[in-house]
């Protein structure tokens, strides 16, 4: 059977899946990477722990799967995640500093007083926000002794380094487009950006199409030395065309630690109203745009709050949640302050409207509700934005596996949401893209007619105005200056 080898390296686990050319999973293999928060709003993980636990995900995927001949290896990451290694011997410079790391944000908040955030927005789409990479780079490189000689990355290119021996210094145009230092419209590292951020972009890796040749292995075990690196895109990214979200309109909201909800764009818009632009994927030479929202705290709440109420997991959360009929208390899960379309680092996660009458089913309740709410705001930004309807809009990630949340989703869009029974969304959109590369599947049309087994939720009709009064209210109260004070 000839089979692509997909890596998903996530923020918490690395996945390996093994994809044939039916486009069916017939591997799976996971390990845990590791996360650390060495100061207060810092998280960080560390390089040689990342890519020992690709490596021990592709071991256990390969050890449980049938007899197969693995023709590419394909990538999907976490995003916005950075490093920095030594070009020679391949050491690591620093951590992996993460997506979810504020580390920098005293460095934007410099930058936008200086008045870069209008420019930096018109080239690459993105705010000027510690999530974003930029800034993050200019910290790892203010930490390297000076005469090292460095190479700056995202995390498939610290991949693709680790996965080629050191051969390759590549990434992929989706990645590079959350990076701050790309220009969307010239598709390339521009200099000026590289000026703001104070980043040298000779430092960075060279920019190839999502499906394209990125190298090939060496040393990895279990897979034959020269197998091709086929393909490499970001996680979110990688899902969305996973989905065969092809059409302009169309979306999807990746439920994990964090959430991401996109759609596809016909052309380049520029972002507002707390969007952001980005590259969902270049084939070709030629991008394809999307919208996206990033929600910075989503599912991490969920355990979280099962561990406050003394209950024994999630799922059990879940259940007491969907005991409570919705409404007071809000909850705003501003852990790491708030992402998109608010985008307020000083935000507080805070339970609002809450009296001796509050029970135990409704505190659940307010937990569970705040990823609906969050993925509304993100959903309303975009309508108002692109003047277009959604489209199909898919669902994936672990808790979009829950009948309950989902309904709970779909009712205050009011959109229908598409559940996927294979969680692994991301992992067959890289595989995909590496399938495009050999040659396995043609064109697009033949990837969205790829087996895929669906369900539909509907809308249900509730009261959406005192929901979101009591949702916005939440929002008002995390985000006030008093309430900022406090936390402080």
């Amino acid at each position: 059977m000839r089979a692509i080898l997909a890596i998903d390296q996530g923020t918490t686990n690395s996945k390996a899946v093994l994809v044939s050319e039916k486009g069916e999973i017939v591997g799976r293999g996971s390990a845990a990477v590791g996360i650390s928060y060495p100061r207060e709003g810092w998280v960080e993980q560390d390089p040689r722990r990342l890519y020992a636990s690709v490596c021990e995900a592709i071991d256990a995927c390969l050890k449980t799967s049938p007899d197969v001949t693995i023709e590419a290896v394909a990538i999907s990451n976490q995003r916005e995640s950075v490093t920095a290694w030594d070009a020679e011997t391949g050491e690591p410079l620093g951590p992996v500093v993460s997506w979810q790391c504020r580390r920098t944000a005293q460095d934007c908040e410099r930058l936008i007083a200086d008045g870069h955030l209008g420019r930096v927005q018109a080239l690459t789409g993105l705010p000027l926000d510690p999530m974003f990479p930029g800034s993050k780079f200019r910290w790892l490189l203010d930490r390297i002794p000076a005469g090292r000689p460095v190479r700056l990355g995202t995390i498939d290119s610290w991949l693709i380094h680790c996965l080629t021996g050191g051969r390759r210094h590549v990434c992929d145009a989706s990645n590079a487009a959350r990076s701050q230092l790309f220009d969307l419209r010239e598709q390339k590292w521009r200099e000026e950006l590289g000026g703001i951020f104070g980043v040298d972009i000779a430092l960075l890796p060279d920019v190839l199409d999502s499906s394209a040749d990125f190298g090939r292995t060496q040393g990895l075990s279990g897979v034959p030395d020269g197998t091709p690196i086929m393909a490499a895109i970001g996680d979110s990214h990688a899902a969305l065309f996973g989905h065969g979200a092809f059409k302009p309109g169309d979306g999807k909201v990746t439920f994990g630690t964090g959430s991401s909800v996109m759609t596809t764009l016909p052309q380049f818009i520029a972002p507002r109203n707390g969007v952001t632009t980005t590259v969902a994927w270049r084939i070709g030479g030629e991008p394809t745009f999307a919208f996206e929202g990033n929600i910075l705290v989503c599912a991490a709440s969920l355990p979280w709050m099962a561990d406050i109420l003394g209950l024994a997991d999630v799922a059990a959360l879940v259940e007491l949640a969907a005991s409570a009929e919705p409404g007071a208390p809000g909850f705003v899960p501003a852990f790491v302050g708030l992402g998109a379309p608010h985008w307020n680092s000083d935000a507080r996660a805070l339970f609002s409207q809450i009296n001796f009458k509050t029970t135990r089913a409704q505190m659940a309740r307010s937990v569970t509700d705040s990823i609906a709410f969050q993925v509304h705001d993100v959903i309303a930004a975009m309508r108002t934005q692109s003047g277009g309807a959604l489209g199909a809009l898919y669902v994936d990630g672990g808790p979009s596996q829950n009948r309950f949340l989902m309904q709970c989703v779909s009712n205050l869009i009011e959109h229908p949401v598409i559940q996927c029974e294979a969680p692994e969304a991301s992992a067959l959109g890289a595989a995909y893209l590496a399938g495009l590369s050999l040659g396995l599947w043609s064109d697009l049309h033949v990837v969205s007619e790829l087996p895929r087994t669906t369900r539909t939720i509907e809308p249900q009709a509730v009261n959406r105005a005192a929901l979101l009064a009591t949702w916005n209210d939440a929002l008002a109260r995390s985000t006030s200056r008093e309430t900022q004070a406090k936390g402080e």
